[in-house]
């Protein structure tokens, strides 16, 4: 596949280097040559220098015979990003995206008109990771979730703790103990030392995996008690950084709990803040990397504490430090990919990467077009997709475990009209089945062949 990436700041950067990962022919176009030099030098991708929306660089990218063209431009007004997006479809590009900063443009009114006008997708990484922590603050059980189908299938991820019951015990032996008349959840994958397991029935649960399970609806409860897993009401929220991301967060979590309070170093951004947002969110100027100033400000008799600085460093152990006086749930915004593993082992609960939330959204245009909804989860380098099975592809061939599906993949679960199920070796996929899939990314082009 043939893509155009204009724009080589960090979202572009890592989209390039990702989708060269899955054997697309990728050119990047940046009119910062320090920015094009730093992503050749660690991804196989062709660089064109010049400026955004120019006619002439963009013809000299070939983007008039692109399959996908994505335009992420850094530092500068979406409209950049817009105008580009058209120019690119006017010019021949198949599929055409474009990252905005406005919300207002993602109603449902707005998201039609771009869309009859040639953009197939706006996008706003910051509203995704807002998004994603509300998200995460629903299901205050687990580390991370996903919902499918309003909650008919649900992928939750654990931390196995020293007092977790699935400590050394292998798959067969889970499956065995919590098995009932219809299996209602099962082990996906396993995330340890940073590398990703497909289980098998022999594979021992250790200290410190991040489990992946699929659950049916009815199946959660009963996965929560013998885990012994509560949800914890979030009902009062600390946030450290009045970031884009801290304010969509504030502005989406004040209509659901009675409090969110930002701390906010810079006393302009807080006082933009405090006009801007509702009365249940109060922004307090100060520096709240200070753990006087979190005990001040009663951290202790928060539910949740969120470290959105844009500073990773800064974010873990701000983490950390609420950990320690005791807030139950911590979620800290880490955008260096290889730092996520090292926040988890330090006791973060969530990691919001946007970069990855962004790449997940993005990465469906280089499917089949039958994957509804493609995302990355932090603490794994695998990828969750989910596709409608068209009539007569091959998936629907037989019985799972006839079908040779791809190694390092697998069928978690299956919607069908109102059911849900827990998919095994003898489950047959139907057409127009929705279909929740685990692959590693050099399966996913493999496992794409399976929807066509």
């Amino acid at each position: 596949m043939k893509i155009v990436i204009q724009g080589a700041g960090e979202i572009g950067s890592h989209l390039a280097k990702m989708l060269r990962q899955e054997a697309n022919d990728i050119t990047i176009i940046d009119d910062n040559p320090e920015r094009l030099k730093n992503i050749t030098s660690i991804a196989d991708v062709m660089a064109v220098q010049g400026q955004p929306s120019s006619l002439k660089v963009m013809r000299e990218a070939d983007v008039q015979n692109a399959d996908l063209f994505i335009s992420v431009v850094p530092f500068v007004p979406q409209d950049v990003n817009i105008v580009s997006a058209l120019l690119a479809k006017n010019l021949g590009a198949r599929k055409v995206t474009a990252r905005i900063d406005d919300n207002d443009f993602l109603t449902a009114e707005n998201k039609l008109l771009f869309k009859q006008m040639g953009i197939e997708l706006m996008f706003y990484p910051e509203k995704l990771a807002a998004d994603e922590i509300f998200d995460i603050l629903k299901h205050s059980s687990s580390s991370e979730s996903m919902d499918f189908a309003r909650g008919k299938l649900q992928v939750e991820v654990f931390k196995l703790e020293e007092d977790s019951p699935l400590l050394d015990m292998k798959i067969a032996e889970f499956a065995a103990i919590t098995s009932k008349d219809e299996l209602q959840f099962r082990v996906i994958a396993i995330s340890r030392g940073g590398k990703t397991i497909m289980p098998k029935f022999d594979t021992k649960l250790m200290y410190h995996d991040l489990v992946f399970i699929i659950a049916t609806r009815e199946g959660i409860s009963f996965l929560m008690r013998f885990l012994g897993k509560s949800n914890v009401e979030t009902d009062r929220v600390m946030m450290l950084g009045g970031s884009k991301i801290a304010e969509l967060a504030a502005e989406q979590l004040s209509k659901k709990i009675s409090l969110v309070k930002i701390l906010e170093k810079d006393r302009d951004r807080a006082m933009a803040l405090s006009e801007k947002l509702p009365d249940n969110v109060v922004v307090v100027v100060g520096d709240g990397r200070d753990s006087g100033l979190l005990l001040e400000e009663g951290v202790r008799e928060f539910d949740a504490f969120l470290a959105l600085t844009g500073k990773d460093e800064a974010n873990v152990l701000a983490c950390v430090s609420a950990k320690k006086f005791g807030v139950e749930r911590t979620i800290a915004e880490v955008e260096n990919i290889e730092y996520i593993h090292l926040a988890e082992e330090m006791g973060v609960d969530s990691v919001i990467n946007k970069k990855l939330i962004t790449a997940g959204r993005l990465f469906k245009f280089t499917l089949s077009g039958k994957a509804r909804l493609v995302k990355y989860m932090s603490g794994t380098d695998a990828e969750v997709l989910e596709y409608t099975v068209p009539p007569g592809s091959a998936i629907t061939k037989g019985a799972l475990k006839d079908l040779s599906f791809p190694k390092d993949s697998v069928i978690g679960g299956v919607i069908r009209g109102s059911e849900s199920m827990i998919a095994v070796g003898s489950t047959r996929i139907e057409e127009y089945d929705r279909v929740v899939v685990f692959a590693l990314p050099h399966a996913v082009k493999e496992v794409d062949k399976f929807f066509k």
